[in-house]
């Protein structure tokens, strides 16, 4: 997801996504609302928030989770009425924390908005190297990639030729998985939820 980098001097307009209330099933686009509002280009004093535009936003299987009623194992659940909130790729606007300029490229946990205020600049990572697709830092480069490098090589280290099944082999830690296993000479079995998701892979 991306957005426009037109700004005001003093305010900007911030488009966001809010969560209307906590949902049973699957997510749908009614269970959400398109709020615009407008955000002060300024930081409160003595603080180390950070403000960043966002650039691009991931959409995870686990904030379906977060969107319920009912404690998350791997991160607070939304709050119906305020921004959703996950991984996203930003730039720096503003900064009162010493690790961040304006102008830098970070990732971490940002709102599902145009502009997001992160306090204290909790979570966020500066982005060192540029000469890649930023959307990268979202994938293989960001969470998914964590997840199955060191649900691979560090947990399991399976040998060359033996065999190894991926669940949710579709999935964005499963995919990456699938590729590590192969490439380190591992006969690959997957699992997914349809036929469309197995046709996928076998492609």
């Amino acid at each position: 997801m991306g957005f426009s980098t037109e700004m005001a001097s003093s305010e900007v307009n911030n488009k966001q996504v809010i969560l209307k209330d906590y949902i049973t099933g699957m997510p749908k686009a009614s269970h959400m609302s398109l709020k615009s509002t407008k955000l002060p280009l300024q930081l409160k004093d003595g603080s180390q928030d950070v403000l960043a535009k966002n650039l691009y936003l991931s959409c995870d299987p686990y904030m379906r989770g977060c969107m319920r009623n009912f404690p998350s194992y791997f991160t607070p659940i939304f709050t119906p009425g305020l921004v959703i909130n996950g991984y996203g790729v930003a730039k720096v606007v503003i900064s009162n924390h010493p690790d961040f300029k304006e102008d830098d490229l970070v990732m971490g946990i940002t709102g599902w908005e145009e502009y997001s205020i992160i306090p204290g600049g909790n979570q966020l990572q500066k982005i060192k190297y540029t000469d890649m697709p930023l959307s990268y830092y979202l994938g293989i480069l960001g969470m998914p990639g964590l997840t199955a490098y060191v649900g691979f090589y560090d947990l399991t280290s399976p040998k060359a030729g033996e065999k190894v099944f991926i669940s949710a082999a579709s999935g964005a830690v499963g995919q990456i998985v699938g590729q590590f296993a192969k490439m380190h000479g591992c006969y690959v079995v997957g699992s997914a939820g349809s036929k469309d998701k197995v046709l996928s892979e076998r492609d």
